[in-house]
């Protein structure tokens, strides 16, 4: 991927979608596409360089492309990073890969409420085709410039997700999402900066406090209101406005926070919308906060 980000914009912009089978390409693409993103499915990786002539040949007719790669071409799959080496040396095409991914249980689910097969487990196994697949796709994982785990997403989660990622290649701006989260659901894998807030009092011993979340007044204010709170808050603005204009200046193009707390419900969530607030108020970024784990314990 180039990393003159300021030139992103001007660039024709070519997505890689692939990742575990089951986790969510199908809503991906459709996402890229309300995006005004021009969409192949299962294209051979050794076809890439030819589509990218076609790009380019376009003269920005064609300037948003996705195209899914995934183990239906699986004779072809070894090809995908040669050609990807191929564009950046030969075309001024921005690109990326987005990899989907999700846990052997809640694939596993998957299949079993769509009553599909595994791809790699015609026999019926998918537990044994997921873990093949896991293990060929590792390599181009890793190799990945944005990575979404969707095990605990809505469709309607996911779809935001990848709108806030990729609808920022329209502008200079660069795209910052706050995430609150609960560590007893385990971590944001896709977060770039984790901070957490254990540490401050929690409104969940407060009776009055413990079915509300961080976005209702009366927690918000709670959260807010120790010095501890405005101590960290001063420190952490003063670390994130040094940090966001590092990250831009070396081609990122969005940063994702996780600010996590015992449940993902009190603190958390009222920090998270804090930031949201004070980072929003830049012209340089786009700010989004999302809640993951706000309403596992709402009733």
């Amino acid at each position: 991927m180039l990393e003159e980000n300021n030139t992103a914009s001007a660039m024709a912009t070519l997505i890689i979608i692939t990742g575990m089978s089951g986790a969510g390409k199908s809503l991906a693409v459709r996402s890229l596409e309300d995006l005004g993103f021009f969409c192949v499915d299962n294209l051979p990786p050794v076809l890439i360089p030819k589509f990218a002539e076609l790009i380019e040949q376009s003269k920005g007719k064609i300037a948003k492309v996705a195209l899914v790669i995934d183990l239906r071409g699986r004779e072809f799959f070894t090809a995908l990073s040669e050609s990807l080496n191929y564009i950046k040396d030969h075309f001024t095409i921005h690109c990326e890969i987005l990899f989907l991914e999700a846990t052997d249980s809640v694939l596993v689910q998957r299949y079993k409420e769509t009553r599909r097969r595994h791809p790699l487990a015609p026999e019926g196994m998918p537990l044994d085709g997921i873990r093949l697949e896991r293990k060929m796709l590792e390599e181009l994982k890793s190799s990945a410039t944005v990575v979404l785990d969707t095990s605990s997403m809505k469709p309607g989660q996911l779809k935001d997700k990848i709108i806030s990622r990729f609808s920022h290649l329209e502008s200079n701006t660069l795209s910052v999402n706050v995430t609150s989260f609960g560590f007893k659901y385990g971590i944001p894998i896709d977060a770039d900066l984790i901070f957490d807030v254990r540490f401050l009092p929690n409104p969940h011993y407060v009776d009055s406090l413990r079915p509300h979340t961080g976005q209702d007044s009366d927690v918000y204010d709670y959260v807010m209101k120790w010095p501890e709170t405005q101590a960290f808050l001063t420190k952490l603005l003063d670390m994130l406005h040094f940090l966001i204009p590092q990250y831009r200046k070396e081609g990122k193009s969005q940063v994702i926070i996780g600010i996590g707390c015992t449940g993902g419900k009190h603190r958390s969530v009222a920090i998270a919308e804090y930031l949201g607030k004070m980072l929003g108020a830049s012209e340089t970024e786009t700010v989004s906060v999302s809640h993951r784990d706000s309403e596992r314990d709402r009733h």
